[in-house]
């Protein structure tokens, strides 16, 4: 069976037996791989830290029957750290490679490659605030997917907004005569600010009133939810360890 080469990031990693671990990845060719990292959890191994959640590698991947062998691994983009070290950037990276996981499989993704690597990199430095990045990727991400929020026109009749109601099981806004009673109501300065996270308008995001951000992020995570079946686990998790790479 052949070896191959890629660009991938970590998206989550499972013990396997006393030193090697199973390895989920995103490549920008090959899709979702999940490839057995020999010796990688042993002080010694060469690539083991290049391996952990939100790094990016270069990678040498030997084919195999039900698991790829990792044979090699340099460094790409080294973000795990930076993102581990705070509470709300771990949170929100957790959130996107989760996301990511559930949205690829062994199709090639290059879109949600890039995607996902141009996060976790604004991410790990702190370009924009936490909730900010998540959001955008998650719309975005869901977006690539083939499920675009409607934002502009009605989800359910397509008429013309602006509107002013977003029912996220109906897919975003919807006008007055498709809101059923009790659809929640939106803000105009809301939908800009979602249509900006959409968009990678980072000065409207950045400068977005914290009430207009907050109210954005709710809407964003019902769509989420919905679109995705349940929400995200890593929005619920604890505090994260401190980075080691010596941990076994």
């Amino acid at each position: 069976m052949p070896s191959y080469r890629d660009e991938a990031v970590v998206l989550r990693t499972h013990k396997l037996g006393e030193a090697d671990r199973i390895v989920t990845m995103l490549s920008r060719e090959h899709g979702k791989v999940r490839a057995v990292a020999k010796g990688v959890r042993r002080t010694s191994s060469k690539f083991g830290a290049r391996l952990e959640p939100f790094m990016v590698a270069d990678v040498q991947l030997y084919e195999g029957r039900n698991l790829d062998i990792v044979q090699e691994a340099s460094s790409l983009g080294a973000y795990g750290a930076d993102i581990a070290a705070d509470y709300d950037r771990y949170t929100a990276a957790s959130a996107m490679v989760e996301t990511a996981d559930r949205l690829t499989d062994d199709e090639p993704a290059p879109n949600q490659y890039y995607l996902l690597v141009g996060a976790l990199r604004s991410l790990s430095r702190g370009e924009h605030a936490a909730r900010g990045t998540l959001d955008s990727y998650l719309l975005r991400a869901l977006s690539l997917g083939g499920w675009a929020p409607a934002l502009e026109v009605c989800a359910r009749c397509g008429r013309e907004g602006p509107h002013g109601q977003f029912l996220a099981q109906l897919g975003g806004l919807v006008c007055a005569s498709c809101a059923p009673p009790g659809t929640p109501h939106v803000t105009a300065a809301v939908l800009a600010l979602m249509q900006a996270l959409v968009a990678g308008d980072w000065g409207a995001v950045d400068t977005a009133p914290e009430r207009d951000a907050i109210a954005a992020s709710g809407l964003v995570a019902a769509y989420v939810q919905f679109t995705m079946d349940r929400g995200l686990r890593a929005l619920g998790q604890p505090q994260p360890p401190a980075w080691n790479r010596g941990s076994r």
